[in-house]
């Protein structure tokens, strides 16, 4: 009859029928009254949320006390109640540290029991009779009893550690779930504490890999047990960190990917976009998680809606996915599909965190920060322990520039999660703008530490005077804003090879160039600090390519390109920073401002004319004070401009007065060398003193009025002229005539008014309107 009941109560738990399973296993307990029926019906009343019920039938008996599979789960019913002193009263707050040491002996013990099959004479396979095959039997029981029994303490300890982070215990907590795994390797959910929390450093996660004893796996087959411990640890190797060891992690996806044929398993393909985010490669890292929430099986469910995921399929999946998701919707800059999100998790999940989580990311990409901050604050309530939610909500103080609270949230997040290297890059960068440059230097220095994946105290950390060596990983935004900090205490030395090296480390882990163009930028600008124009220029030049040239995807809105326009650059966050400043009309000011000390204000009015356009179409802001700031290059670059064109004038006409005088004979006769003077005189004329003619017609109309004044005098009466004096006069005349036509063409012509002669002067009067023009043009020469 037990068998029976036993048979029909685990029946009716299968289909879900858990009435129907508490009212047979009732039944089954008064029948048998055994410790493994109760803790069967005990589960069954776990199951169902029952949890008072569940305590109070473990309670009867002392089976707490007596049994580790009771004990633990009566320790989960107060946890599950919220009840976290209980818990610990339950199970103590000391591992059972001594179960570590015992691995190698389970392994070998293992390793026997699976030999208990015997080889008869007819060649098949048995099991060994008689007084030999059951004590084999019994000891094979007894085993996996002990077995059993090590697995719920491992499961224990990962309680404690569940009570220890519920009191905000983190470290007790980390010491907790660390035991856990090395206790039992299969204790997943441990593991998982400890890398979803950032409770270890990159380099604490590889090294803590590395001595858990994956060899303790058993398997119902002995010759797939080895198989079977590489793959759980290729597992656990996609969970690590995504800023150090990348060949590691590579290798491992791309085993389990291939051989195991798990390319489109959620787990595996979350690994690859987490990767692909922390590369700035937005776009792809979006449509892997995509896949992920698409649930649709064929091709015609995908194409039926234009976005190609269904809407409902947004719903009932893990949710290590959404922040990763939301995060690559706000990159990519589509806020209709974070406000279709939102709207979507708040109708059918309004109980988790992340559906508020998605508000606040929907608010921030739209510049409410007030809302933003509101739904990040509810999100963190409901989930104390998510990074996104805390980094998010300090997002919003940072946005609004209020460091102070920025620093407080972004300290709550450092000490939520110690082995993230964020929290304290954000510090630095807080301590950045308000310009406490140790500080700065401090946390940043930490943060790269962290990223690198070096062990605490051994991270190449940059220093004044010394080369810096290139790490093996680690995020380059560390090292950008290190240089900044360098950049503001004018050690242009050290901030210029930061600044290689974090372009040097983005292009190492194939990272997009275009998220990289701000630290190209600031390259740009300590290379002209230093005085290395033409370097500057060049990576300036190589800025305006990058951003412009269709190589950033999803970053064409926030460096000017593409069709969002002014309202992409106006709606993106300035979190980042880069954004609201106007990137790409900053660099051309930088490139005119650099054109300018090449002396090539030509060059340098076309760009800072491009980047008053560029930064006053940017939506206000900081970027109109760029433009205010690029209009005064502009202007200043348009005066020089301009004094260049002047004397450049002045010295072609002072050359063509200085070879009329120095050679008078080849101008009167010598038609061919008068030629090819003028030839030279018009190509040496500027073209932009065309621009100028306003003042070229004041100039010649002052010109004209002396020449006409001093050739009409009242006084003056014709007399008959000498050879020499003849002489004189027609080569005076010859040079005038140069003069003139010289003048018309570098000059655009105007209409003058004639001068009439006056009745007692006739047109053979040369000589003395010669000599008039002559005294002036020696005047004019002197002033």
């Amino acid at each position: 009859m037990e068998q029976y009941l036993r048979s029909w109560r685990q029946d009716a738990f299968n289909r879900g029928q858990h009435e129907s399973a508490i009212y047979i296993g009732d039944k089954v307990l008064a029948l048998t009254n055994s410790d493994s029926d109760a803790f069967w019906l005990a589960q069954v009343h776990f199951a169902n949320n029952n949890f008072t019920r569940a305590l109070a039938l473990l309670s009867r008996g002392d089976l707490v006390s007596r049994n580790p599979a009771c004990r633990y789960l009566a320790a989960h019913c107060y946890i599950k109640q919220n009840h976290f002193e209980q818990a610990l009263n339950i199970l103590g707050e000391h591992n059972p540290t001594d179960l570590i040491r015992n691995h190698h002996t389970r392994r070998k013990t293992q390793h026997l029991s699976g030999q208990s099959h015997v080889t008869l004479r007819n060649g098949k396979a048995g099991t060994a009779r008689g007084e030999r095959g059951e004590r084999i039997e019994r000891k094979e029981d007894r085993e996996q009893e002990e077995i059993s029994d090590i697995r719920f303490e491992a499961s224990m300890c990962y309680l404690r550690g569940l009570c220890f982070a519920k009191q905000n215990a983190f470290d007790r907590a980390r010491d907790c779930y660390k035991d856990a795994v090395r206790i039992d390797v299969q204790c997943f959910e441990a593991f998982d504490q400890l890398m979803k929390n950032s409770l270890m450093s990159p380099a604490e996660e590889l090294e803590f890999l590395e001595s858990l004893d994956f060899d303790s796996i058993s398997s119902p087959d002995p010759a797939v047990a080895q198989e079977a411990a590489d793959f759980t640890k290729m597992l656990y190797t996609t969970r690590l960190s995504k800023y150090s060891s990348p060949t590691i992690l590579s290798n491992a996806t791309e085993t389990l990917s291939t051989h195991y044929n798990l390319s489109q398993n959620p787990d595996i393909l979350l690994s690859r976009a987490e990767t692909l985010y922390t590369q700035c490669r937005f776009p792809e890292a979006l449509e892997l998680t995509s896949s992920i929430l698409s649930n649709a099986q064929s091709n015609e469910l995908a194409a039926a809606n234009s976005s190609g995921i269904p809407a409902h399929n947004h719903l009932g999946h893990a949710p290590g996915v959404y922040p990763l998701h939301l995060a690559c919707l706000y990159e990519t800059g589509a806020t209709n599909a974070l406000f279709l999100l939102a709207h979507l998790l708040a109708d059918h999940a309004p109980e988790e965190s992340y559906t508020y989580l998605a508000i606040g990311t929907y608010y921030l990409s739209v510049s409410k920060i007030a809302e933003a901050r509101r739904f990040f604050s509810k999100a963190s309530l409901l989930d104390p322990h998510s990074a996104p939610a805390w980094i998010g909500f300090a997002h919003t103080f940072a946005a609004e520039g209020e460091h102070d609270q920025a620093i407080a949230a972004y300290s709550t997040a450092a000490r939520l999660f110690q082995g993230s290297h964020l929290p304290q890059l954000y510090l630095g960068m807080q301590h950045l703008a308000l310009n406490n440059m140790s500080l700065a230097h401090e946390y940043l220095s930490a943060a790269f530490a962290m990223s690198t994946g070096s062990a605490p105290g051994t991270a190449h950390v940059p220093t004044l005077g010394k080369s810096l060596p290139m790490p093996l990983g680690g995020d380059p935004l560390v090292l950008n804003e290190l240089g900044v900090v360098y950049f503001h205490q004018n050690n242009l030395t050290p901030a210029v090879e930061l600044f290689q090296q974090a372009l040097n480390l983005a292009d190492s882990l194939h990272c997009e160039q275009g998220a990289w163009v701000a630290t190209r930028a600031n390259l740009g600008h300590s290379l002209r600090r230093m005085g290395h124009f033409r370097e500057a220029l060049l990576e300036f030049d190589d800025c305006l390519r990058v951003g412009a040239g269709g190589n950033s995807m999803g970053y064409a809105p926030f460096l000017g390109g593409g069709s969002g326009g002014s309202n992409s650059v106006a709606n993106a966050s300035s979190v980042g920073g880069y954004e609201d400043r106007g990137l790409l009309g900053s660099i051309h000011t930088s490139r005119g401002l650099t054109l300018m000390e090449l002396r090539r204000p030509g060059e340098a009015v076309a760009a800072l004319h491009e980047a008053v356009r560029v930064l006053g179409a940017s939506g206000g802001g900081e970027a109109a004070g760029g433009a205010g700031t690029a209009g005064t290059l502009l202007s200043r670059a348009l005066e020089i401009w301009a004094e260049e064109g002047r004397e450049q004038d002045r010295q072609v006409i002072e050359e063509i007065e200085e070879e009329e005088i120095s050679h008078p004979a080849h101008s009167r006769h010598g038609s061919s060398s008068s030629h090819a003077r003028e030839t030279r005189k018009e190509r040496s004329a500027p073209v932009e003193s065309r621009r100028r003619g306003g003042r070229n017609q004041a100039y010649r109309e002052q010109w004209t009025d002396e020449v006409t004044h001093a050739a009409t005098p009242q006084s003056m009466e014709p007399t008959p002229p000498t050879m020499e004096h003849q002489t004189e006069m027609d080569l005076d005349g010859e040079a005038d005539g140069l003069l003139r036509r010289a003048l018309d063409r570098i000059r655009p012509p105007r209409r003058r008014q004639a001068v009439p002669p006056r009745p007692d002067t006739e047109m053979s009067d040369t000589p003395a309107r010669a000599r008039g023009h002559r005294s002036n043009r020696s005047q004019s020469r002197q002033h």
